[in-house]
This record gives structure tokens, C-alpha cells and sequence, in this order.
């Protein structure tokens, strides 16, 4: 699940960068979204697979609040690049006449600039208090099958849900392929 969530969300990455008809607000964000999932699971999956081959759940006091540092990083990315990919679609279907002005390269950029700065500022907030809850209560078996969906299904599907299903995207997928083979 892992080697799809990376190859599936590199692939819109590589798929977007490559090709020019692609160069639009949506697939910019949608590009960014990838990168979000794929540093969002890179976050944790391969401490787990080496903690389930090795039968260890040791891990350091740094090392834990490194990995939740980069988890709630990653995941607030995600849901502020999800914000602005919202406010993409309500400009292009109520302002189609004036969305070329408005979404113009630079404000994208600032826009992912500014959602990685707000999320920054949320951060320290939101990790203190994850901290303080989980020492208050231990996590259950319950807590750890929910947060194993969270944090490797969805990213898993987000490539199919908001990409791989477009008929832009699989056109480009195609080009990218036939030039590389």
C-alpha cells in the first residue's frame, strides 16, 4: 500500500510537471496535494514497516516528536492545499469571465506559500495539545487501526480520487510513459 501511495502520487506530480497543457491552478495544487501525501505517509510507514519486521515498537523521545512534528505538518498541508483547491473551483464556476486574472501564477504560489505558513503556525498549537491528550490517555487498538487507515488509505486513494480519474491527467500519464519507454 505504501509503493502505491508514493508511485500513484508521483506519478500526478511527474505527470503535471511534465506536461504543459497541465500548467493550470487545479493541477498546481493538485501537484502540491501529492507531494503533501507523499511526504504525509513517508512520515511514518517505513518506521512501522521496520518496527513489524523487527517486532520493536521502540522508538526515541526525539524520534517520536520529529515523526509528529513532520504527521501533523504534512496533514495540515493537506487539508489547507484541500482549502485552496476549494477556492480554485468556487472562482473558476462563479467568476469564469474574470478566473485567469484572479488565479494568475503568482497567486498560487502565494496561496500554497501561505497555507505552508499557516499551517507553521498551527502547528505548535495543534502538537501541544496531541502531546498533553496522549499522555493523559493510552492509545487503544482501536486508536492505532484508525490512524494506520488514516495515515496510509487516504493517501493511498487521493491520487485516484482527484487525478488518475481525469481524462487530462491519464492523457498526460500517457505521453509522460510512451516518452520515458
Amino acid at each position: 500500500m505504501y509503493l502505491v501511495t508514493v508511485l500513484g502520487n508521483l506519478l500526478i506530480v511527474l505527470a503535471v510537471s511534465s506536461d504543459s497543457h497541465l500548467h493550470t491552478p487545479m493541477y498546481f495544487f493538485l501537484s502540491n496535494l501529492s507531494l503533501a501525501d507523499i511526504g504525509f505517509t513517508s512520515t511514518t510507514i517505513p518506521k512501522m514497516i521496520v518496527d513489524i519486521q523487527t517486532q520493536s515498537r521502540a522508538i526515541s523521545y526525539m524520534g517520536c516528536l520529529t515523526q509528529m512534528s513532520f504527521l501533523i505538518l504534512f496533514g495540515c498541508m493537506e487539508a489547507m492545499l484541500l482549502t485552496v483547491m476549494a477556492y480554485d473551483r468556487f472562482v473558476a464556476i462563479c467568476h469564469p469571465l474574470h478566473y485567469s486574472v484572479i488565479m494568475n501564477p503568482h497567486f498560487c504560489g502565494f496561496l500554497v506559500l501561505l497555507s505552508f505558513f499557516v499551517i507553521v503556525c498551527l502547528f505548535y498549537g495543534t502538537a501541544i495539545g496531541v502531546y498533553l491528550g496522549s499522555a493523559l490517555s493510552p492509545s487503544s487498538r482501536k486508536d492505532m487501526v484508525a490512524s494506520v487507515v488514516y495515515t496510509i488509505v487516504t493517501p493511498m486513494l487521493n491520487p485516484f480520487i482527484y487525478s488518475l480519474r481525469n481524462r487530462d491527467i491519464k492523457s498526460a500519464l500517457w505521453r509522460f510513459l510512451r516518452r520515458t519507454g
